[in-house]
């Protein structure tokens, strides 16, 4: 007969046994500690501009030169790859501010017409070296003149100004036929990036309130007889900018070095060689007039 105190030693060790048998081969019969929590996950977000956006970007470097100009750089921004040609002269260092100027092309320049389209049909990058020997000369080749462009403009416009050693006081730019459009948008969108504009043979796309309010000078050029656009869209800019003006109070003094309108006859064209008018806008990067007074802004 198997006593009591046999019964329940053969009891305490089934009860062992089944235990051991639940952990597992070679686990220990524990508790199960209790797991700590996983780090708290976080979103990565894109981060305000602050002086570090360039680092956060990265640039594709072109590899065949044109005149000065390294051709086909792909900035890789959250606006999607950015085509652009850039001009930097051999005395910049980084150690002095520089100026910066953006020339936006017509049709014939967009990228899908072939890379340095834009270079081999219009003079507005080329010219503007005679201005300025320390200026860094940025030719974007855009895929249309819509909000898209408009938003890659500003996107590589504030990557180029944290790049580089740039004079926020001397950063222009100029948009003929579809690349006005474009940067008429821009120019409503963020007028505050600009020391002023020149606006030719094109359109106004963009809003007017913000350009008054920034105090951006802007010139508008367009022949009289333009077969594009004709000179219509070029004037309503024109007044309605000066509307804004004269609502704010400003004088005819002060409104005048804001604002210029220049409408060009035939016989400028003629005199130039164009074959047409809007194709003549060409000859606007020529003119020591027009790009003289862009360039002499601050």
């Amino acid at each position: 007969m198997i006593s009591l105190s046999n019964l329940l030693s053969i009891l305490l060790a089934v009860t062992m046994e089944l235990s051991l048998s639940a952990c597992g081969p070679g686990e220990p019969s524990q508790p199960a500690a209790e797991e700590p929590a996983p780090p708290a996950q976080t979103q990565e977000t894109p981060e305000e501009p602050a002086g570090d956006a360039a680092a956060n970007l990265t640039v594709t470097a072109g590899t065949e030169n044109y005149r000065g100009f390294l051709l086909d750089n792909v900035l890789h921004a959250p606006e999607g790859d950015i085509h652009y040609h850039i001009h930097i002269p051999d005395s910049y260092d980084g150690s002095e501010p520089y100026a910066l100027y953006l020339t936006l092309p017509g049709y014939e320049g967009l990228y899908f017409q072939g890379v340095g389209q834009n270079l081999y049909s219009e003079d507005f990058a080329f010219e503007s070296l005679e201005y300025n020997d320390h200026m860094i000369v940025a030719a974007p080749q855009l895929g249309d003149w819509g909000e898209t462009s408009a938003e890659q403009t500003i996107a590589l416009t504030e990557y180029l100004l944290e790049a580089y050693n740039i004079d926020p006081d001397q950063v222009y730019a100029n948009g003929y036929s579809g690349g006005g459009e474009t940067m008429s948008r821009v120019l409503g969108m963020r007028p505050d990036l600009f020391t002023a504009y020149l606006h030719c043979s094109s359109q106004w796309d963009g809003s007017y309130e913000p350009v008054a309010e920034a105090r951006v000078p802007v010139y508008l050029v367009v022949g009289e007889g333009d077969e594009y656009y004709g000179a219509g869209p070029t004037r309503e800019a024109y007044d309605q900018l000066r509307a804004l003006y004269q609502e704010a109070g400003l004088s005819e003094e002060e409104i005048g070095r804001l604002l210029v309108l220049d409408i060009k006859d035939a016989d400028y064209f003629r005199a130039g060689g164009a074959p047409n008018q809007h194709g003549g806008g060409n000859l606007f990067a020529r003119d020591p007039e027009i790009m003289g007074w862009l360039f002499a802004q601050r």
